[in-house]
């Protein structure tokens, strides 16, 4: 019996990872897709702080830790 309980958790895990998985998928294309707009009208941010601030919203990244609001 045991052996079943813990493959239940497992496939449960696993299928929670795929989702994260899936999600930063998404992340990644969409700041693919919209860097350009933002790189147009704020030069100095870098896809990485773009893709961070779609992942983790704007106020989240390390970069925009500046004290502007």
């Amino acid at each position: 019996m045991k052996p079943k309980v813990h493959r239940k958790v497992q496939l449960r895990t696993t299928g929670l990872r795929h989702a994260q998985v899936q999600q930063e998928i998404r992340n990644f294309f969409q700041a693919v897709d919209s860097y350009p707009a933002r790189a147009a009208k704020e030069p100095d941010v870098t896809f990485q702080q773009h893709l961070c601030s779609i992942s983790l919203g704007h106020d989240n990244c390390i970069g925009n830790r500046t004290g502007r609001h």
